[in-house]
């Protein structure tokens, strides 16, 4: 026996030209008893124990109810003849299939994972959809505050130069007006404010208004500044008689109701403008973006009513 185990070395053959097809040699026979022992011998790992035995289960499940399975020869016996497993036309013709359960969740924990994957697929969609409107919002915004700071700087403007109209004064309107203070010296007051400020054309009214407002709150400073508040014989040296009694029945009627100056101050900017260049054309035929005084109400060289009919 040990004979024939030995290896014959005068049989061995030699493949000179590295054909496959060759006998097989001393040295490739002993490497491939070698491999095979090895491969008899090993143990498998875990994971490859886990593979097989997922893929056995597979199968196992896979297979389809007939007449050689365990369960079909026991059903058989209690007069199952075969067709579908209930009463009803759509009823089931294969047991339900078997769900296992590989992790160590709950039962239901899998649907909650689904569930909170959804949720936050919809929460990153609807916060993708929210900087898109809030974007275009910010856009539209930000235009419409820029277009309502152009319309009131150009309502101020207007707003003097029909002043400027109605009391006589210099009436070109190209001078751009101060918003905030609106042009002129507050600390004298003109002969047109003397005037009742009800009895002021209400499209330029705020401009009065403002000038006694700011009238009052200097005088307000200057006695608070000089601590004079307390002395009865206190007399602004800077003021003459006429302008102390004007003021003093003029400031107490800022404190009073104006409805009508209430319902123009409601409108915005530019529905102000458009009453004043609209009062302007009609009554002095003025274009107040031509910056010109046409001679008659055909105004005929006037491109039309609006900016944007003036290029």
């Amino acid at each position: 026996m040990a004979d024939e185990e030995e290896d014959d070395y005068l049989a061995m053959s030699f493949d000179t030209a590295g054909s496959k097809q060759g006998k097989e040699t001393s040295i490739q026979r002993t490497a491939r008893l070698k491999k095979e022992a090895a491969e008899r011998g090993r143990v498998p790992s875990k994971r490859e124990l886990a593979d097989q035995a997922k893929a056995a289960r597979e199968a196992a499940l896979a297979t389809q109810l007939d007449a050689s399975n365990k369960g079909a020869k026991m059903m058989a016996k209690m007069g199952f003849k075969g067709g579908a497993l209930g009463k009803s036309e759509d009823a089931r013709t294969q047991p339900i299939e078997v769900m296992l359960k590989e992790d160590r969740g709950g039962i239901g924990m899998d649907s909650e994972k689904k569930r909170k994957i959804r949720e936050a697929a919809a929460e990153v969609e609807d916060q993708h959809k929210r900087r898109k409107v809030d974007e275009v919002e910010y856009r539209e915004r930000t235009r419409n505050e820029r277009e309502e700071w152009r319309a009131e700087g150009q309502m101020w403007s207007a707003m003097r130069t029909l002043e400027g109209f109605e009391t006589g004064g210099v009436a070109t309107g190209a001078e751009a007006d101060d918003v905030r203070g609106h042009a002129g010296d507050a600390s004298k007051l003109t002969e047109t404010e003397h005037k009742p400020l009800r009895s002021i054309n209400v499209l330029w009214r705020p401009l009065v208004k403002q000038r006694l407002e700011k009238e009052r709150d200097r005088r307000m400073r200057y006695d608070l500044d000089q601590s004079l508040s307390r002395k009865g014989d206190y007399e602004d040296p800077d003021a003459d008689q006429d302008d102390k009694l004007a003021l003093g029945a003029e400031v107490e009627e800022l404190d009073e109701e104006d409805p009508e100056l209430e319902e123009l101050e409601a409108l915005s900017f530019a529905e102000r403008l458009e009453k004043i260049i609209k009062e302007l054309r009609e009554e002095y035929y003025y274009c107040f973006w031509c910056k010109y005084r046409y001679p008659d109400e055909a105004m005929e060289d006037c491109p039309g009513v609006t900016e944007d009919e003036h290029g």
